[in-house]
């Protein structure tokens, strides 16, 4: 035990003399006289009976803390000239003195009985001075100042000037013994508490004295001294007889105001960081004070009082080389962290923990949530938002400060952001541990954070774009991108274009740039999907809740069993409630005007740089954007990841379903052409679902909101050149193209997908721009829209079909379930209202795409009815229309009779109305007319004037359209006669001449190249609208590879030819045969 305490003693004392390593009074004076240099040595200590253990053992030797080496020239210290142009202080251990005076360079000697030789006022007023600055009395009896504030008689120091006859006075010369000895013996204030209380008193009267005053020297000498005690208590603290502390003594009045006495105030940080290359311990004094500032807010809310903590950190980070400083620690950039521990075990991670996220303070801000209206939780989530933009106002303080301090503590914040975003890539799995993935409330803190950080680059003219460096992520990025899903790559693709790395080295604005794109991928629209997970969670638990409600009264007769059954009832409702405080938390956050504001500026950004991408030398947006693209994807863009265009979908997203207020028409325009020239060039983008986005983004955006009656994006759709041009192609494309997403899915999703661009095109086809466009569509590109009109009549009549007889499933179970001469059994009458349900809820589905796509239907029918009656089209357009005005008008038409049609969004008769627009749209097409005739299956003259009678009866029609309607059944019966003779003077066909699908007599055969089968044309062109393969073999096959039949033909014409021939000889025979 004695060596371990010699050890410490010598460490103890080394530090000493490290801090006091500059040359004694002679080297300070410049070579004074003998004289000089002893005046400055300490005068003897303080009695043993008055002195701690500490103190005992340094009775050989006294700590003076002597004045510095003033240097010629400039001090590359960039400290070196605050504090009145004073340099560092130096310590000396220094043998015992007898002398209690001391004198400084540029003041008059002192004489041994404390006068000066100009006269005893300045020595009087140095007395008075050091007295009131440290609260020091050398009179037992004077305790308390006129302030009423407590005064320390210093016994030693009066014994030992009593011992040498000197006056009886405070000077620079015996104020390090005084504080020595008042510093060991405060009781329950601490050393620092004291020191840093006269730490401000004596910086104040520096303050308000110029160099040239007589006493300038001796308030400068005294806070030189005051400052040396600061740093002895801070990192020694055993030297006032104390145990060494768990923490350190800084962390405390880190925390205190500034400005109060047990504060650290800027004249403090200023004069520490002036001694930093002299003394290592006090560059590590702060640094552990701010590691533990750290630790401490780890294990706090924001429900505690964390403020003092932030602005601490804030004060501290001001200082140049503290940041430097900080940016060292050990735990500012772990080498191996886990995301769970990010926020508690960095140096900064408990800071941007902080959030209204947090658990507990979200049940703060919202307890007892069912029994919350509106107005309370609105107003619980503006106060939310109010705190919480006051503290990303603080990080982001913190973080500029920290970047601008230099070069390595910017890169070291760069890592640090990095580190956080890469360690939470499983935020975006599709079922997410949230123990092993940083919390929502600190991911969005530091998207907000890096959303600020670009705002200085992202001015309105885009003028720093190509500042965003486009080979950033072959340059060993920050960022990991390497098991990211690339937008139209595979990973061997990716993986060599990777592999070839780019010279240079990024500039911050590149790095930021990409930073922020990966915090928003697993901040803000991870919390976003979460959101969305939550709501879904919640209805679920809710419903479960009420299904074990409904078990209660099992256990009425058992009190053991229902105390069991009411407990586990209030977990899950408590459950519920803390799920649903989050809810409102969340959306809290995320709904807020400023931060979204900011979010969508960026994402505009973002879009731009996309542009910019596919169309290399086109420099938009100065130039004008020229569609298509070209055939050869840019390699770089195709190896982005995936999620660089998901976050711009998501973001847009969110905002145009939740907050489109806060869209401006001038930020709409690359939002628009961006989601065009994704669609119209849709080879660009693998994920079909990533492609739909950018649908739902403009179909969100034509929701009418406030006083806009096409929503934010309508107007700008029927204005924007670039969208009156390209828009209705990428529509029509995207349309196509749903049809096999390749997901378990598709079936479902294309009819989602496909609501959305109806509701997109009915919001522009006002405009006649965009009828001449499909006009123009329709000549140019013949094949795709056949396609496009094939798929629309295909989803027309599936609805049409599921929707009517899913209310005839609906009329039948009604009457079932309402009969009481039924007589069902239970579990069959379950079984049927569970019928009824499905049945039911299919009809509330299907009605809505029914209306839409017939609606879209008669829009397109009235424009180009030219396309509708195209040879594949026409017979299934007809043999469709005839079905459904048979099932609403026939015989059968009452079974479609619900209760509440409104409910499933059926009105009968305007459907029934539509419908016959269609007919009446193509009435002047002769092969129309003929193919409807040529229905064997659902034509009935008697629904053509049963039709007539309903639209007369409720005015569904004008008395034009009446006309017309009746005119059109007229052609149809003439149409149907003649068809009829037609195949009568046919004959029996050879089935060799017959279309092997159809079983119609073929009009242009053609060969399949693999199956070598005979076929009409108009019958493989429509099967190959919707299967791009062989119908016999199953071999992929295109239009352009048949062959026509040739022989075939002729055959089939000389068979029509004979029969013909045939009819006229008969009718001329007739002719001739006698009355």
């Amino acid at each position: 035990m004695a060596d371990s305490q010699s050890d410490a003693d010598k460490i103890r004392n080394k530090r000493l003399a490290k801090l006091g390593s500059q040359a004694s009074a002679q080297s300070n004076t410049g070579g004074a006289s003998n004289g000089e240099a002893a005046s400055q040595q300490s005068s003897t200590g303080a009695s043993n009976q008055n002195r701690t253990p500490k103190q005992n053992e340094l009775s050989g030797s006294k700590v003076n803390i002597s004045k510095p080496v003033e240097k010629a020239g400039n001090s590359q210290n960039p400290f070196s000239q605050l504090g009145g142009g004073q340099s560092n202080p130096k310590i000396n251990i220094t043998p015992a003195s007898s002398s209690g005076t001391s004198s400084m360079k540029g003041e008059k000697p002192i004489s041994a009985n404390g006068t000066t030789r100009a006269g005893d006022w300045t020595g009087e007023w140095e007395d008075k001075t050091i007295k009131a600055i440290f609260r020091l009395s050398l009179d037992h009896d004077h305790v308390q100042d006129s302030h009423g504030h407590r005064l320390h008689y210093i016994d030693g120091l009066r014994q030992e000037l009593d011992e040498q006859g000197a006056a009886v006075r405070m000077t620079t010369g015996n104020l390090d013994q005084a504080l020595l000895e008042v510093a060991s013996n405060l009781g329950k204030t601490t050393p620092l508490e004291y020191l840093l209380g006269c730490w401000k008193r004596v910086s104040r009267q520096f303050r308000g004295l110029k160099p040239e005053d007589p006493r300038f020297n001796i308030v400068r000498e005294a806070r030189r001294l005051c400052m040396s005690y600061c740093i002895f208590a801070i990192t020694m603290p055993d030297m006032f007889g104390l145990d060494p502390p768990d923490s350190s003594p800084l962390t405390q009045h880190l925390l205190e105001d500034p400005e109060d006495d047990r504060g650290i105030c800027r004249d403090f940080l200023v004069e520490a960081i002036s001694r930093f290359d002299e003394d290592d311990t006090i560059r590590s004094a702060i640094v552990e004070a701010v590691e533990e500032l750290s630790r401490q807010l780890s294990r706090m809310t924001m429900n505690d009082n964390y403020k003092p903590y932030i602005f601490a950190l804030r004060n501290l980070v001001q200082y140049k080389p503290i940041v430097a400083a900080i940016a060292q620690s050990p735990l500012f950039l772990p080498t191996t962290i886990s995301a769970a521990t990010l926020e508690a075990a960095t140096l900064l991670g408990p800071f941007f923990a902080m959030s209204p996220l947090q658990a507990g303070v979200t049940t703060n801000y919202f307890s007892s949530p069912k029994t919350r209206d509106r107005g309370f939780i609105a107003n619980s989530q503006n106060a939310l938002r109010m705190t919480l933009n006051t503290h990303q106002t603080d990080l982001l303080d913190i973080v500029n400060h920290i970047v601008k301090s230099g070069e390595e503590p910017k890169g070291k914040m760069l890592d640090w952001f990095a580190m956080c975003v890469n360690a939470n890539h499983k935020r975006r799995a599709m079922q997410v541990d949230q123990k092993t993935v940083s919390s929502d409330g600190f991911m969005i803190n530091i998207t907000v954070c890096l959303d600020q950080l670009c705002e200085p680059f992202m001015d309105a003219t885009f003028s720093k774009i190509d500042r965003i460096d486009v080979n950033y992520l072959q340059r060993s990025p920050r960022i990991d991108i390497k098991e990211e899903t690339k937008l139209n790559a595979d990973q061997n693709a990716s993986d060599r274009f990777y592999g070839e790395k780019a010279d240079g080295k990024s500039n911050f604005i590149s790095e930021v740039f990409f930073l922020t794109l990966a915090a928003h991928h697993y901040g803000g629209e991870a919390a976003n999907s979460k959101l969305n997970q939550l709501e879904k969670d919640l209805k679920r638990m809710e419903k479960h809740i009420e299904e074990i409600e409904l078990d209660r009264h099992k256990f009425v007769n058992d009190a053991t069993r229902l105390k069991m059954f009411d407990e586990a009832i209030k977990r899950f409702k408590d459950k519920v409630d803390e799920g649903l405080s989050y809810k409102y938390a969340v959306q809290g956050v995320l709904l807020d005007d400023l931060s979204q504001a900011r979010s969508m500026q960026f994402m505009r950004y973002v879009i731009v740089w996309l542009l910019r991408l596919v169309t290399p030398g086109q420099n938009f947006p100065k130039q004008p954007l020229k569609l298509p693209l070209p055939e050869q994807q840019p390699e770089v863009f195709r190896c982005l990841p995936e999620y660089f265009l998901e976050d711009v979908v998501g973001n847009f997203k969110f905002i145009m379903r939740n907050m489109p207020q806060i869209i401006t028409s001038t930020q709409s325009d690359e939002l628009v052409m961006l989601c065009i020239t994704l669609l119209r060039s849709s080879e660009y983008v693998k994920n079909p679902y990533l492609k739909s986005g950018l649908v739902t983004i403009m179909f969100h955006g034509i929701w009418p909101v406030y006083n806009r009656s096409r929503g934010i994006l309508g107007d700008l759709l029927n204005a924007l050149p670039f969208a009156t041009e390209h828009l209705l192609h990428a529509l029509m494309k995207f349309y196509i193209e749903v049809e096999n997403t390749g997901a378990h899915t598709q079936f479902y999703d294309k009819f989602n997908i496909r609501y959305e661009i109806f509701q997109i095109i009915k919001c522009i086809w006002s405009n006649t721009i965009y009828r001449e466009r499909l006009s123009q569509e329709a000549r140019i590109n013949l094949d795709f829209f056949v396609r496009f009109v094939n798929l629309l009549l295909n989803d027309v009549t599936f609805v049409l079909d599921e929707s009517l007889t899913a209310f005839v499933k609906i009329h039948k179970l009604s009457i079932e379930l309402r009969d009481p001469s039924t007589n069902l059994e239970q579990a069959v009458r379950t079984e049927k209202e569970e019928a009824l349900a499905t049945a039911q809820n299919s009809a509330k589905s299907y009605m809505s795409l029914t209306n839409e796509t017939v609606a879209m239907l008669k829009l397109f029918t009235e424009a180009l009815a030219e396309s509708f009656t195209m040879p594949e089209i026409v017979q299934r357009l007809a043999d469709m229309l005839d079905y459904n005005l048979d099932a609403m008008v026939g015989p059968k038409s009452s079974d479609l009779k619900v209760e509440n049609p409104t409910e499933y969004s059926f009105n009968p008769r305007a459907l029934l109305a539509e419908i016959i627009d269609v007919y009446l749209n193509l009435k002047e097409k002769e092969n129309f007319v003929f193919a409807v005739a040529r229905d064997g299956r659902s034509y009935k003259p008697s629904n053509f004037e049963k039709a007539a009678a309903i639209m007369k009866r409720y005015v569904l029609k004008s008395p034009e359209e009446l006309a017309a309607w009746k005119a059109l059944g007229e052609r149809f019966k003439k149409a149907k006669e003649l068809d009829d003779q037609a195949e009568e003077d046919l004959g029996e066909i050879p089935d060799e001449f017959l279309d092997p699908l159809m079983y119609t007599l073929m009009e242009d055969p053609v060969i399949l190249p693999a199956s070598r089968q005979t076929i009409d044309r108009s019958t493989i062109r429509s099967h190959l609208l919707s299967d791009p393969n062989d119908p016999f073999n199953r071999a992929p096959l295109k239009i352009e590879d048949v062959v026509p039949d040739t022989d075939m033909l002729a055959r089939i014409q000389a068979f029509k030819t004979e029969k013909k021939e045939q009819k006229l000889s008969k009718a001329n025979v007739m002719d001739t045969s006698p009355d």
